[in-house]
């Protein structure tokens, strides 16, 4: 006789879209539209597609996170066993992009507890399933171990385990891997692998990238831009027979090419690192609230976890282009906060060339948000960090008008980038909108916009499909020959060779003190 506490393998759900649409309130285009698409209970699906297709938009819409009247229009139907998702609570789980935004609690256990405490599971069979979630997705760590101790992997890992703790029979994955190191995106994928397999659910997962999840599903649906379906089939048929298709639509190919690095003369030393102490301190969170870029709001250091502190060294010159990497939790975003003058050094030094600082003091980390505009600009990692404005258009103009640009020098910069990062036809929309990947294509724009000569990015390719990904690429390398410096916090090795940047790996020591 089986052991009746053993958790019981959820029953796995059918999807039926019925020429559904979704439109965002205040946008005149929908999302998503003319949508008709069955997945069968214990189907794996991999759903692709351009970014800005309604990737994203259909897996919030199968989770019932939405939203209702207030939050947009709907048309068509949307079911899961027969039934509206919002009337089916606990029967779909969502795993998002970044692993930072789905931790809730301090402490491993009562992080994955808490979906289960909301669907009122018994105290006994609560814990229980915990343990087994955890071991399921391989993350062997005790349940009060603090989740500020986690790697990005590890907090994915976490993520999962919640979610397989609801027992829900529907997977949805919104590019589960695209923050993550590529020990990290192994770990993952490896996890939900062990997930599908044990429990039968349903999955469907959203990715630009195929190689990674190919070998894990048994059909591709491929989301065309303009409304509906593009492909949809066996994934080597729909890879084989629709290549010339996907290509066009900006879906990543297994051969996918790198394009040639550009030759660039690096010019004058910019800034210089030595024996650079990095951390996010506690000390300093009271005085570090200033507006940052653009007038925009810096990191609230007291919402940050703490970092131990590591030592760097490293040197800036024009026409440069760094590549950071290092395991997820490294250390590389508060390197390139405190290279951006956003977070203040714990020790070393940090002193910015007479030649970038052009009056404004040594030190970045004093410069004041002005002094900041045309000397660095910085890309935070969450866009939506750096967003002030109700309309793309206002928010790429707003740094030229802190700059008290004319209004037609302003007009011109902001029609350059709306069309550079293929945003012209969202200039009116709200920027919270906005898929993810356009939405990094904009606060990338928004740094650009007042021609720093030294800009920070952190992870700038995430979301996007092949063909915005080389928009980026393009704009980079531009940038590079006509002067401007370029420090990139990332985990995409193809960005880095595709810019031509050197490594700056964040070493073992780095990693074990993070």
């Amino acid at each position: 006789m089986s052991d009746s506490r053993s958790p019981r393998p959820p029953a796995p759900v059918a999807v039926r879209v019925g020429d559904w649409g979704w439109r965002y309130a205040g946008r005149n285009a929908w999302a998503v539209r003319g949508l008709t698409l069955s997945v069968e209970p214990g189907e794996r699906v991999l759903l692709l597609g351009a970014s800005g297709a309604g990737k994203s938009t259909v897996l919030s819409g199968l989770a019932g996170v939405l939203g209702g009247d207030d939050d947009g229009e709907t048309e068509g139907s949307l079911l899961l066993d027969g039934r509206a998702p919002a009337e089916a609570r606990g029967r779909s789980g969502l795993l998002l992009q970044d692993p930072d935004a789905q931790v809730i609690l301090a402490r491993v256990g009562d992080d994955v507890a808490f979906a289960c405490e909301n669907l009122g599971v018994p105290r006994d069979e609560l814990w229980e399933r915990v343990r087994a979630s955890l071991g399921a997705v391989g993350l062997d760590v005790p349940l009060d171990r603090s989740t500020a101790q986690l790697s990005g992997g590890q907090k994915q890992r976490l993520a999962l385990a919640g979610l397989l703790a609801m027992r829900p029979g529907l997977l949805l994955l919104d590019e589960p891997t695209a923050n993550l190191d590529p020990e990290g995106a192994r770990e993952v994928r490896d996890a939900v692998a062990a997930v599908v397999a044990t429990s039968g659910a349903t999955m469907i997962i959203v990715e630009h990238r195929v190689a990674v999840w190919r070998d894990l599903v048994d059909r591709v649906v491929v989301l065309d831009a303009a409304g509906g379906v593009l492909a949809d089939g066996a994934p080597d048929a729909v890879l084989a027979d629709r290549a010339g298709d996907l290509r066009r639509a900006g879906v990543w190919l297994p051969d996918e090419t790198v394009p040639a690095a550009p030759t660039v003369t690096v010019g004058a030393p910019l800034l210089e690192a030595r024996e650079l102490v990095v951390g996010r301190s506690p000390l300093f969170s009271g005085r570090r609230r200033a507006r940052g870029v653009s007038g925009r709001r810096r990191p609230d250091d007291t919402r940050l976890d703490h970092a131990l502190p590591f030592l760097t060294d490293l040197a800036v010159a024009e026409g440069s282009a760094l590549a950071v990497t290092g395991r997820s939790g490294a250390g590389k975003s508060t390197l390139a906060l405190t290279l951006g003058g956003l977070l203040p050094r714990l020790g070393g030094a940090l002193r910015a060339s007479d030649h970038l600082a052009n009056g404004a003091g040594a030190d970045p980390g004093a410069w004041r948000s002005r002094e900041l505009l045309t000397r660095i600009g910085s890309v935070f990692q969450n866009p939506e960090h750096q967003f002030l404005a109700s309309t793309v258009r206002d928010e790429l103009a707003a740094g030229p008008r802190a700059l008290h640009l004319t209004a037609d020098a302003t007009d011109r910069r902001v029609a350059e980038l709306l069309e550079a990062l293929d945003l012209s036809a969202l200039a009116e929309a709200n920027p919270f909108t906005l898929s993810g990947g356009q939405k990094r294509r904009l606060s990338v724009g928004t740094a650009l916009a007042t021609r720093p000569r030294m800009l920070v990015l952190d992870e700038p390719t995430f979301g996007q499909d092949a063909n915005t990904w080389r928009g980026l690429v393009d704009v980079i390398a531009t940038l590079r020959a006509d002067g401007h410096a370029i420090i990139a916090a990332t985990h995409d090795a193809e960005f880095a060779a595709a810019v031509g940047a050197s490594e700056h790996r964040l070493g073992a020591q780095q990693e074990a003190a993070a």
